[in-house]
């Protein structure tokens, strides 16, 4: 017993040493990726996303960059529909995809694998970026799987990704459900893992755990584990970040170390200090859900999508 709480004060020491490393500068990561956000910018202009209009200084710094090179670097945009909808664009406002790719430095080479796509929100901007020179990695629910909302969403991913190609490449779709379907690529095959607003979703059957030891498992070494998550203040309860959807970022972190990995900053890019994160339907009380219906429907559009944590994690 004596030896367990130690081993326990040692676990929760190091969490906590990890978890006061100091935030990556968003602005060392744009010096140093000049290349990466010139083609992220590209990709997200010709696939018919156009940046809001309220740009800040550092978006239009990437969009000056990728002009002076466009003479050199300039791809050519698909011919067929637009990669994204206006829908999906409509979204950017909120979640940053140039900001947040760039910062989990991912490069149009790399093999990236996506954990639960969905509706493919990421796909359609990671699948272009990635179809000349990468790899996407799709690791979708199963395709036969019991619960309707699982099965229909593959069907529906498999529907517009894998029958244009010409815009979206040749991506590769493994299956992931834990506990049975663990196997989302080879292992040391990829070079960045990323999730997006998922990890609730996996603590419903205490699945987290096994889903970032299969992220660590695939990822090659110096690899990068990218997690965006809603963020829950650090006093909520296992239980308040299931039936809310806001994960705490001392967790996700706590998660990440044991699997393995060390962590290699955060950013703030995807914060909304507007979020109060305690409304009646818990995260989906926010848009895009609005599970309210239009009850305190223009209060919860005022205040826009969840707060989001940033995390980096890299396998040593």
């Amino acid at each position: 017993m004596k030896q367990l709480i130690m081993n326990k004060t040692s676990e929760h020491s190091l969490v906590n040493r990890h978890a006061r490393v100091k935030a990556t500068s968003l602005s060392d990561v744009r010096h140093k990726v000049t290349y990466v956000a010139t083609c992220l910018v590209a990709c997200l202009a010709f696939s018919g996303c156009s940046q809001n209009s309220s740009a800040t200084a550092t978006e239009k710094d990437i969009e000056k960059t990728s002009e002076r090179m466009s003479e050199t670097a300039s791809p050519t945009p698909p011919r067929s529909a637009p990669a994204r909808t206006s829908e999906e664009r409509a979204r950017d406002q909120f979640r940053h995809p140039a900001e947040t790719l760039m910062f989990f430095e991912v490069t149009p080479e790399q093999t990236v694998v996506e954990l639960w796509p969905g509706g493919g929100w990421y796909s359609a901007i990671l699948a272009p970026y990635l179809k000349r020179n990468g790899q996407l990695i799709a690791a979708h629910f199963p395709a036969d799987s019991e619960i309707s909302f699982f099965s229909k969403s593959r069907a529906a991913y498999e529907q517009r990704f894998l029958m244009q190609p010409e815009v979206y490449g040749n991506i590769h779709i493994t299956e992931l459900a834990p506990p049975k379907h663990l196997t989302v690529a080879r292992a040391g095959e990829a070079d960045r893992v990323l999730t997006f607003r998922n990890i609730h979703n996996w603590m419903r059957n205490r699945q987290e755990q096994a889903v970032f030891d299969e992220a660590y498992r695939v990822l090659k070494p110096g690899g990068i584990l990218g997690v965006v998550e809603h963020r829950a203040p650090e006093n909520f309860s296992r239980e308040q970040m299931v039936e809310t959807g806001y994960v705490s970022e001392s967790y996700v972190t706590q998660l990440a170390v044991k699997a393995g990995f060390v962590p290699e900053g955060h950013s703030e890019v995807n914060a909304n200090p507007q979020d109060t994160r305690d409304h009646p339907h818990g995260v989906w009380s926010l848009p895009p859900t609005l599970r309210g219906g239009d009850t305190n429907r223009s209060r919860f559009e005022t205040i826009g999508e969840s707060d989001r944590m940033t995390l980096k994690f890299r396998k040593p």
